[in-house]
């Protein structure tokens, strides 16, 4: 009798591999590679299925919003690999992720593959022997609840985008999309904006100095103050001012301009100072609870400027090789034996005094928490410090894991102790002060002495550092700082006092850290989730970066607006956690799906304004004005317009042009949107306006040449004497006519070239481009030397190679230029250099991974397959083992397929009802 075999399922071959190591010879470990199923794009139907009721979302809205999935193309292949495992298998244990979505999975498994064997679910939160061993004697059921859960959030989200995103695309650009989450993600951003633009700069100064005891142990020792008082009234600071610069309390607070700053210094130059009042009281802080999704995004992206993508990219990696649990999770309590684990670390690391009598407890804030049910943490029942992983792991992974680890030990330590010590101290002004000479000047200090470092020996959590763009981080804490002994009536020193001028500062942007933050405090959508919406707004042109500060483009304003006058229930932020909380239900068992979808998308009929359906308001949305929804008002008759080839300015005050329009400029790219003032605005326009700098006459063409500045930098270009075409003409033939007009030469500045130097010889230089160099002998094609996107080039027919310099493009000789087609060619032809890394051998292929530089950045490769590297992954940190897995899916999606028929060979027919499938196929036997 052959000894039977049990398969495993899971997601990825980095799991499997490991999960393989644990559970030997009886067990085979398949990865599906993620989801091998979806709802196909409404293209995609057969022919059959595009007149009936999937053909609009793939879903039967009329008929319990019955699902349409099929395999994905690139997955048949993995399910034939896993229908013909099972064959040989007496067990099937699904042991994808522990969420919902890792549940989702495990279905549409059971669905495809329908076996005939009994059905195991096996859950884990960390890739250890122990958890494993665990999660095989404990096996349970598929949850249906969490399937229903995932399931309704995929029809909600094709509902929303396929009925929201049209109208984007017809009201202000093709190609856009709308989403539950990532539109409330970029109206925040937005709003942001619209407070800094909207923001009014207030000035205000303040009187600093260096006091010191003038007697006692502590003579000499210098501290600094800062003036608060002023004859009983408090001293403005920034906080005093509202957005619109103006103080928020009129009554007991004075606002010091330059002349009244002054005016104290001058009348503070030999006063005499002396302690008013001394205050010391007991300071104690207690250690950060261990990681959830959201917190880990946030500390990461401040202490390590790591983004949210490359942070879970990184956690998943750790996770799949058994250093860390799940990393998928809203909860911050730790297992009683990862309690335990992490009590005993710090008291062999730091002692016994820095670990409390009693564990520490955390409990989720969210009612709704779900997901993995513990928090991001070291795997295993004892910890690896990050000294003995130093040799496994390194780069991002080990600085993840680091982090990871420090939060995780000091959650079980002790409070840090220490005192706080606040002084107040004072002296009449003098007769330099003029008309303020005799009224009394109040100074302030405080400083924090920690005693007993506690938990802060190990870890101490970051926060935002509330600047204009919104970078940095600083620690959450007083900084340590002793002030000198003192006593009530001790005279002091002063010295080095002087005003210093300050303005205040407008709202600070987002970082990805305060994003992550404000979205989970709101209830809207899951932390597993932030690092793909904050990918999808940035991907969408809705939002860059500016060091790590995010600046809304005036598109996501357009897009904004639209969902605001249009959708605004949509994108409400109440009403978007609502939603969020009643999944929560749905997942729980207490929410039945589908009363839910039918409220939501046909409404209830009640008539109410909440009751509305979704359905209803994308039918009745009325008259948009494109124009209007498309213009952002700058101020005196200027406004901003989204266009199709980007943002550009019109002034609707000025003198028409002679093609009967507005003056028009383009808006540079890295001008944000609360930079552009009317000033800025008329700035831009003055220069959009002007024909730019005239250079001279072409001799050959009798051309006018001239040099501007463009929306993607300074070129050189030549002016045509070009007819004007008939108004009388309809739209299509003035179109026709206007294509039909010879186009002037234009290019862009050599790196080497300004604008204001740039010469008539430079610019007949760069519009003789293409250069003709000359015939190849041997395939008498011709060779040119031209400037692309990429830099300098030659082109031979179709083969291109990249050459050093632009000047090589005025130099080059057809000798030197069929010896660079000579060479081996690499991306854009340029000869073969070294890999940057090598990995060891792929045990699929059997050939050695290296990672190389590629045209389109690094890559990695076995000389069958590449794969470009992630954005969260370098040449330095990627691994051997998350080579193998990217090479590993690349081999999975396969070739591209273009044709429709290759598309629709992988639908399927309708599944049975899903209730039904899913008792049928979870049931242990």
């Amino acid at each position: 009798m052959p000894q039977a075999r049990k398969l495993v399922i899971v997601e990825s071959p980095t799991k499997a591999r490991k999960i393989q190591g644990y559970l030997g010879d009886d067990y085979v470990v398949e990865a599906s590679v993620g989801h091998i199923r979806d709802l196909p794009q409404p293209s995609e139907l057969p022919a059959e299925m595009k007149k009936g009721p999937y053909k609009k979302f793939a879903v039967d809205v009329d008929n319990g919003f019955d699902p349409y999935y099929v395999v994905h193309a690139d997955k048949k292949s993995k399910v034939r690999e896993l229908k013909a495992a099972l064959k040989d298998a007496d067990e099937l244990y699904l042991a994808t992720d522990e969420d919902r979505e890792g549940e989702a999975i495990a279905w549409h498994l059971i669905e495809e593959l329908k076996p005939k064997v009994p059905v195991k679910r096996m859950v884990f939160h960390e890739i250890t022997r122990e958890a494993i061993t665990r999660a095989l004697e404990n096996t349970r059921d598929l949850d249906d609840d969490l399937v229903d859960a995932q399931e309704t959030r995929r029809i909600l989200d094709r509902l929303y985008g396929y009925e929201v995103s049209p109208v984007l695309w017809r009201k202000v650009r093709q190609g856009l999309s709308a989403g539950r989450v990532q539109s409330v993600a970029t109206r925040l951003v937005v709003e942001r904006e619209r407070d800094r633009m909207a923001f009014v700069t207030a000035d205000y100064w303040d009187v600093t100095g260096s006091f010191a005891p003038e007697s006692g142990d502590d003579a000499g020792q210098l501290f600094r103050a800062r003036l608060t008082g002023l004859d009983g009234d408090r001293v403005a600071t920034g906080r005093d001012f509202d957005d619109l610069g103006r103080l928020k309390v009129r009554t007991g607070v004075v606002h010091l301009d330059e002349a009244a700053a002054g005016a104290v210094v001058a009348g503070l130059d030999e006063a005499s100072f002396a302690v008013r009042s001394l205050e010391t009281k007991p300071y104690s802080r207690k250690p950060a609870a261990p990681f959830t999704t959201s917190t880990l995004q946030q500390e990461a992206s401040r202490k390590l400027r790591m983004a949210s993508r490359q942070t879970m990219r990184t956690a998943q990696a750790l996770y799949e090789n058994g250093y860390i649990t799940y990393m998928r999770t809203d909860s911050p309590a730790l297992s009683a034996e990862a309690t335990d684990a992490a009590r005993r670390q710090a008291a062999e690391l730091y002692g016994s005094e820095y670990v409390p009598g009693a564990p520490r407890l955390y409990a989720s804030k969210n009612k709704g928490a779900q997901e993995a049910h513990e928090a991001i943490r070291p795997a295993g029942d004892s910890f690896r410090t990050p000294a003995q992983v130093a040799g496994e792991i390194s780069g991002d992974q080990f600085k993840l894991y680091e982090l990871i680890w420090k939060r995780t030990v000091a959650s079980q330590m002790a409070d840090a102790k220490g005192s706080t010590a606040s002084v107040r101290l004072g002296a009449r002004l003098g007769d330099g002060a003029g008309d303020r000479a005799g009224r009394d000047a109040v100074f302030s200090a405080s400083g924090t002495v920690i005693t007993f470092r506690g938990f802060l020996a190990a870890y101490e959590e970051s926060t935002d550092v509330e600047t204009p763009e919104g970078g940095g981080s600083a620690p959450a804490g007083p900084k340590e700082s002793r002030l000198p002994r003192m006593a009530e009536g001790d005279a002091l020193a002063g010295t080095e006092i002087a005003a210093e001028g300050h303005s205040t500062s407008p709202p600070a942007r987002y970082t990805e850290a305060s994003l992550v933050k404000a979205l989970e405090e709101l209830g809207i959508g899951r932390p597993s989730t932030y690092a793909a919406t904050i990918s999808t707004i940035q991907d969408r042109g809705y939002v860059r970066t500016k060091g790590q500060a995010m600046v809304p483009t005036w598109l996501a304003f357009a897009v904004v607006r639209l969902l605001e006058e249009h959708f605004a229930r949509l994108i409400d932020y109440d009403f978007t956690a609502e939603m969020e909380a009643d999944l929560d239900q749905i997942a729980s068992g207490d929410r039945e799906r589908l009363a839910w979808l039918t409220r939501f998308y046909f409404g209830d009929g009640s008539g109410g304004d909440e009751q509305w359906g979704l359905r209803d308001l994308v039918e009745n949305l009325g008259e948009i004005d494109p124009v209007v929804i498309n213009s952002v008002e700058i101020g005196e008759g200027i406004r901003v317009r989204v266009g199709r080839y980007g943002p550009y300015l019109e002034d609707l005050q000025a003198e028409p042009g002679k093609d009967g329009k507005a003056p028009r400029a383009s808006v540079p790219d890295d001008v944000a949107p609360d930079e552009l003032t009317v000033e800025k605005a008329r700035e831009l326009l003055k220069a959009g306006a002007d024909d730019g700098r005239v250079l001279g006459v072409d001799p050959e063409s009798g051309h006018e040449i001239v040099a501007k500045n463009g929306r993607f930098g300074p070129f050189v270009t030549e002016k045509l004497d070009l007819p004007e075409i008939d108004p009388n003409l309809s739209q299509a033939a003035q179109k026709k006519a206007k294509a039909a007009q010879p186009k002037p030469r234009t290019g862009s500045l050599l790196k080497t070239m300004s604008l204001d130097t740039v010469t008539l010889e430079d610019a007949l230089r760069i519009l003789s481009l293409p250069r003709v160099v000359g015939t190849d002998p041997e395939t008498e094609e011709e060779i040119t030397a031209q400037n692309g996107r990429y830099g300098p080039y030659l082109k031979r027919g179709t083969d291109s190679r990249s050459i050093e310099s632009e000047e090589q493009l005025f130099t080059i000789t057809l000798d030197e230029a069929l010896k660079v087609f000579a060479q081996p060619k690499r991306g854009r032809g340029r000869t073969a250099t070294p890999p940057l890394r090598e990995l060891g051998d792929d045990p699929t292929s059997g050939k050695p991974i290296v990672v190389k530089d590629g045209r389109f950045g690094p890559y990695v490769t076995d000389g069958e397959t590449n794969r470009t590297l992630p954005r969260d992954a370098t040449p330095e940190s990627i691994t051997a083992e998350r080579a193998i897995e990217l090479l590993a899916e690349k081999r999975a999606q396969g070739p591209k397929k273009r044709s429709t028929s290759a598309k629709k060979s992988t639908a399927k027919k309708p599944a049975a009802k899903k209730p039904a499938a899913k008792k049928s196929s979870t049931t242990k036997k």
